[in-house]
This record gives C-alpha cells, structure tokens and sequence, in this order.
C-alpha cells in the first residue's frame, strides 16, 4: 500500500481551500475506538487537529482536507470521491489514504504518555510558516508567587498588581478556546500555589484543549493531588528539576509510572556543571524521554551543546520551545537580543501574566493587551 507521504507527494497541488473555522466530532457511546476530534482549518488550507484534547496534530492542506471529511463523518466512499475531484488521484487512491489517516488516529488514542503536539510525516512547510489565524498554544501565568524558600528573583513578581481570580482565568481560557487556541499550558511562579488549578485545568478539558502543567513538581510527591490533576484531563507535564532536592527526584519518580507524557527541565549552573553527565545517567535510568535545557549564563554555552548532544545519546528527546521558568535562567533572555523574538513568539504561541496582560513569550516584556479586558483582534494586531 503506498503510504500517505508518497500519496502527499504526488497528488498534492494548491487548490482553493476549505471553509474556514472550527468542526468537531465525537464517536457514538459504543464506538470499538471511542474518540473526540476538533479541526481548526485556516485560511491556507492548513489545519490543526486535536485528538482526544490530549493532542495537537499539524497538517497541511492536503492532510487537513482528508480530517475535515472525517470530522464531519462523511462516509468513506463519498469522501475518497469529493477528494478525487479535487486533486489528480483515483477515487481508489484516495479512499486507501482516508483510511490510512482514520487508523493512524485510532492507534495513537492507544499510546501511551503521548508527545502533546506531533507532526503527521506528510510533506509540511516549518510550522511557523505562513499565516495563521491565531496562535497553536497559550502560556498562562497563574500567579507569580514561589514556594518557601524559593529565591524571590526568580519571579517577576512586582509586574503585576493582583492575581486574576477563577472566574477571571475562566475567561480567558473559553476566550482562547473561542478564538481557536488548542493548547493552554499552566506556568507561574509556582502554579500548583493556586488552589484551583484542577478546576481550570477542567474548564480547558470541558472546551476540548489539550493542557499542560510547568512545576517544580514537589506538590506531585502527593498522590493525592497527582491524582487529582489526572483526574481532571491534565496532558503533559514539565518537572523544573532541582537536582540538589532529593525530594524532587523522589516527586519525579512518582509522576513518571503514570500516563502522562513528563518533561524534565534541567538548567546548568556553575554548581552542577561537573555533574552533568551523571544527572543525564540517573534521568535517563528512571524513564525520562524528554529534556528540556538551559545554562544560567552564557559562559555554560558550551556545555549546554554538550549536553545536549550527550541526551540524544541516552535517546533523550530534546525539546525546545515549551517555556521554562521566568526567571534569570529563561533561556530566551540568555539567547536573544533586546529586540529579537524567538522563532514563533507572538505567532506559535503567547504568554499571559498572571493580570491578564499577553506578552510575545515569556521574558519578551512588549505587552500587546490584556486578554480578559481587550477583543483579540486589538491585541493580535
């Protein structure tokens, strides 16, 4: 059976594109796969398809036609023909490769711990390419507050005047989701210092959103509240480990057994610099698969290419653009010039402070609005 890149490859020519907007499906009570399907298609064509709300899939516009049949359930045939009259292919052609995509989505509800945004190996312009209609995922900075004892520069704390309540959080999460923002991930400060964390984690869930927690990961020591974050939908995690801590390691090690793709964050300092090798060892060792790395200065920037390199050895996979703690260790502030934006801040993603006021990314201080109080067409602009 030819496969859906070579399919993509030969039958792919730019035609008009399909209605904008926002389509879902959900499979009947009693479906062998039971899943839930959104589909955000774009002026280009293109298009984002979320799984279950614990999955963001990129496609382009050939992918993203194939997913808007199957999100409006079209039957297999009749979708294989309204393909074949758009693009140079057999109606035969076209059903195998409407077939493919369907069995590519239900094996994945199977796997666990799941990457929470994957690339389908269709052919794909880079994913900041081109214009979009709003961004792939929003940063939310729930407080600014730290655990005891944390360095209190570790946080922008005197950015901000007050702390957006529930309701006001709420807001802004629906209004992201109104928008056709997927993705929402919940970072501080210290995010897990909000009591009502599992309740807006739920409210994402209830809209479809695939959501995902940055924590110091030492309140996840308790199964308790580990069970509580599951319980309500939480996707993905990243642990901001602090290697020193042996109570994070042991936190680790009870969030990483359960189904829930986890990241670790390690920054590089002049004190754990010589042991940075053995801490790759002993993450690797425990089950961590993915990493995300910085170095608190720019004389480490050696090591950290090393490291780097060394995590792709043990089969760590690196990830890059999932924002790390505000603080003097932010890799973009170490990475970038004043005026400079990493690749996709702004357009990929955003970042919200604990007021409500959206910034490009995490440590890029240009505010564009305040998402509870301005219409989004004002603050995209």
């Amino acid at each position: 059976m030819t496969n859906i890149r070579e399919a993509i490859r030969r039958l792919f020519t730019q035609k008009e594109p399909l209605p904008v907007g926002v389509y879902h499906y959900q499979t009947p009570p009693d479906a062998e796969y039971p899943y839930r399907l959104h589909l955000r298609l774009e002026s280009n064509g293109e298009g984002v398809l979320i799984v279950n709300a614990s999955t963001v899939l990129h496609l382009n516009q050939t992918a993203a036609e194939y997913a808007y049949h199957l999100v409006r359930d079209i039957p297999d045939d009749q979708a294989a023909r309204e393909v074949a009259q758009r693009y140079r292919v057999s109606a035969r052609q076209a059903l195998s490769d409407f077939q493919n995509l369907r069995e590519r989505i239900t094996t994945m509800i199977d796997i666990p711990d799941l990457d929470p945004v994957t690339f389908f190996d269709f052919e794909r312009d880079d994913p900041y390419a081109g214009e979009i209609s709003a961004p792939y995922r929003l940063d939310c900075a729930l407080t600014y507050r730290l655990p005891a004892g944390a360095d209190p520069g570790a946080a922008p704390a005197k950015r901000v005047e007050r702390e957006l309540t529930t309701e006001e959080w709420g807001i802004i999460i629906d209004k992201a989701w109104k928008i056709g923002i997927p993705h929402l991930v919940f970072t501080g400060g210290e995010p897990t210092l909000r009591p009502d964390l599992p309740d807006l984690i739920a409210r994402a869930e209830a809209n479809g959103q695939v959501t995902g927690l940055l924590t110091d990961g030492l309140k996840l020591a308790n199964d308790e509240y580990l069970d509580a974050l599951l319980r309500t939908g939480l996707d993905h995690l990243m642990v901001v480990l602090r290697p020193e801590d042996e109570g994070a390691w042991a936190a680790l090690g009870n969030v990483l057994p359960k189904d829930l793709h986890t990241t670790v964050h390690l920054t590089l300092t002049p004190e754990n610099a010589s042991a940075a090798s053995a801490l790759l060892d002993r993450l690797a060792n425990m089950g961590v698969n993915a990493l995300s790395l910085s170095a608190s200065s720019p004389e480490l920037d050696d090591l950290l290419q090393t490291t780097a390199e060394e995590a792709t050895q043990y089969g760590l996979s690196l990830v890059w653009d999932v924002p790390v703690p505000y603080s003097v260790h932010n890799p973009i502030t170490l990475e970038t010039a004043e005026d400079e934006l990493p690749q996709g801040a702004g357009r990929a993603w955003l970042y919200v402070e604990p007021d409500g006021d959206v910034l490009p990314a995490q440590g890029v201080n240009q505010v564009l609005g305040n998402l509870l109080r301005d219409d989004w067409e004002a603050i995209k602009r």
